[in-house]
């Protein structure tokens, strides 16, 4: 959707100038350049396209169809969404902006806390559910399409780590700027440099190769979606040099050593995707194993959507990945959850 709130603290990515809704379209009041509006969400992208962009706008890294609805959060989402809601405590009132929304899900499953709720992203694979219930911008994060100070909080996941140095500091300058002072960002990425626990996820890792090599499990699309990563940030000690000097302070900090979380996401709910697809691809009697998985993934997501008993399980073993945050969370590791606080407040 695209609510008068929205355009109220909408901007032009390219002049800065206010927007407006015109009789046929949305347009800035100081330039004249009209905006797309007709797909449910604003494409706000800078004329001029930046050289470094990222591979999520290609059509294969959404194949699978992981997009195109939202499941209540379960596994490494969940971790990762009650970890923004215990760092960010969201309530009626606040104005809030998901920087890399991806397809909108943490707008939606946030909802219910009654905070004001956008989301930009520079891909335009938006869930059909946040584009019917949710304010979303198409942007870059880089020159963000919003005014000055126009947020009282903000989150960014999954996201940092797919920046240049560059990028990286280019976005969180923005950041800063649509935050009103004293404002917070919550942020879920990762540092290169690991911890005492790393040996242990990658032991996992080398694990799910094994399985791999077996047939049990299939990992082409996860190396193509951290094919993306560039990785910015050496050590904890650059990362708060580097968000010092975008105007940020590192208020709150956890640690996340995901051992339960890569042997049940990595191994144990990838056996049960290939399984899936394979009964798929049998049923359909089709060989187009792109097609199998989209199928698998529709299939699943709706029958978590029914909570039924495939949610429960999934419930369980969410609880189990958590104790990876409440056993590891003060060990240092590459993976962290922070709360960072712009400096005025």
């Amino acid at each position: 959707m695209i609510s008068d709130a929205l355009i109220a603290v909408a901007q032009c990515p390219d002049c800065r100038g206010a927007i407006a809704r015109g009789p046929n379209n949305v347009m800035c009041t100081q330039c004249g350049r009209a905006f797309t509006a007709g797909h449910g969400y604003l494409d706000l992208r800078p004329l001029a396209e930046f050289k470094e962009q990222t591979k999520y706008l290609d059509e294969a890294l959404h194949t699978d169809a992981r997009h195109e609805s939202i499941a209540p959060p379960l596994l490494g989402s969940k971790i990762r969404n009650d970890r923004l809601r215990a760092f960010l405590d969201l309530k009626p009132g606040d104005r809030v902006i998901d920087l890399g929304c991806g397809n909108g899900r943490a707008i939606a499953w946030n909802a219910d806390t009654g905070a004001s709720l956008a989301g930009v992203d520079v891909s335009p694979f938006f869930a059909r559910e946040a584009v019917e219930s949710s304010d979303l911008l198409l942007g870059d994060l880089r020159r963000l399409p919003i005014r000055d100070r126009a947020f009282t909080k903000a989150w960014s996941l999954d996201v940092l780590e797919h920046l240049s140095p560059a990028a990286l500091r280019e976005m969180l300058a923005e950041a800063n700027r649509v935050l009103v002072p004293g404002g917070t960002l919550f942020v879920y990425t990762h540092v290169r440099k690991n911890g005492p626990l790393g040996p242990a996820v990658r032991g996992i890792n080398r694990f799910a190769k094994f399985c791999e090599r077996l047939g049990l499990i299939d990992l082409r699309q996860e190396r193509l979606r951290k094919s993306d990563h560039l990785n910015p940030i050496a050590d904890h000690d650059e990362l708060a040099r580097v968000v010092g000097d975008a105007g940020f302070t590192i208020e709150r900090l956890t640690y996340y050593t995901p051992i339960a979380g890569a042997m049940i996401e990595n191994v144990l709910i990838r056996m049960g995707e290939r399984a899936l697809a394979r009964r798929a691809r049998k049923t359909a009697g089709d060989s187009d194993d792109a097609a199998a998985v989209r199928a698998a993934r529709t299939g699943a997501q709706a029958r978590i959507r029914k909570r039924g008993a495939t949610y429960q399980a999934l419930r369980a073993l969410s609880a189990v990945m958590a104790l990876d945050v409440h056993l590891f969370g003060r060990v240092k590791s590459g993976p962290f959850f922070a709360l960072l606080r712009k400096r005025g407040g």
